[in-house]
């Protein structure tokens, strides 16, 4: 009870970041379940929806602001799948690899030459930014709403995966992607409607991210991109509730480390802890094990 109470503050923020991890850590591991792809230029998506949001309030309100960072995130990922991704459909993995590195780099010299590599803060948004106390312990409201929100979003994305026409066609699409081409699966809709719910959900991310981190840069999304992939892969690569709670996991180990005065090694923490998950079980805590069948 002791440690508790003298890392309240820290357990808090790590469930915040954790949600917020999860939120990204969900787009990786959808669009890896479906196209067994890693989509390098989703923490960088995360990254461009904090930067709109920078700029979106100098020349609208911030209620209008809001819901068009989120559209615009989503249109963008959705751009990138059509250019990138859908033209190499049957090209080898490797080259989509390429491909998602090289629109990773892209949009990271875009906001390099946007924002001329200056650190960009964040809008502050009402009640959100606020402080409030939670048992002793100082802390944002965002801090408490982050994984309400996130267990709200990811019950609803469970929902639709589940109960909906689109959700069972990604279901068929993720067990056997020819054979539900055959079926008469639209595969292209499929593939578009997994990258329009991930960008979503990383603009979700970005919106409680940086009222919390409020400096915006080039560089933002890639080590909450870098952690969120880790998360997914904690969680067994391909399983959302396996990357929610990998990411939440990970948020709160390495914000208590942070309590402990190891800030220094809190990033460190969390690539050791990747390589220990894939020496003792390399498919994740919910990841199945692929069977070749002869």
């Amino acid at each position: 009870m002791d440690f508790i109470r003298d890392n309240l503050p820290y357990i808090l923020a790590g469930i915040s970041v954790g949600g917020q991890y999860a939120l990204i850590a969900i787009g990786y591991t959808m669009v890896y379940g479906i196209l067994r792809l890693i989509n390098f230029a989703h923490g960088d998506m995360f990254m461009i929806a904090g930067l709109m949001g920078v700029y979106a309030v100098t020349w609208m309100p911030l209620y209008l602001a809001i819901p068009f960072v989120i559209i615009f995130t989503v249109v963008l990922g959705f751009l990138i799948e059509r250019v990138a991704y859908r033209p190499l459909r049957s090209a080898p993995r490797m080259s989509v690899m390429i491909s998602a590195i090289g629109v990773s780099y892209l949009l990271q010299n875009l906001a390099l030459y946007v924002t001329g590599g200056l650190t960009k803060t964040y809008p502050s948004i009402p009640w959100i930014s606020n402080t409030i106390t939670v048992f002793g312990a100082t802390t944002k409201v965002v801090t408490v709403i982050t994984p309400i929100l996130t267990i709200g979003l990811v019950v609803a994305l469970m929902i639709l995966i589940h109960k909906t026409k689109i959700g069972m066609a990604m279901r068929a699409v993720s067990r056997d992607f020819e054979t539900s081409r055959l079926m008469g699966i639209q595969i292209d809709n499929v593939i578009s409607m997994t990258f329009i719910i991930g960008s979503f959900l990383a603009a979700i991310g970005s919106i409680l991210y940086f009222s919390n981190y409020t400096g915006v840069m080039p560089t933002a999304g890639a080590m909450p991109g870098l952690k969120a992939f880790v998360a997914a892969v904690f969680g067994g690569i391909g399983s959302i509730p396996g990357a929610v709670i990998g990411a939440f996991i990970i948020g709160i180990c390495e914000n208590i480390i942070k309590g402990m005065g190891l800030t220094t090694f809190s990033d460190a923490f969390t690539f050791a802890f990747l390589i220990i998950i894939l020496i003792v079980r390399p498919t994740g805590l919910f990841g199945e094990k692929n069977i070749d069948k002869v």
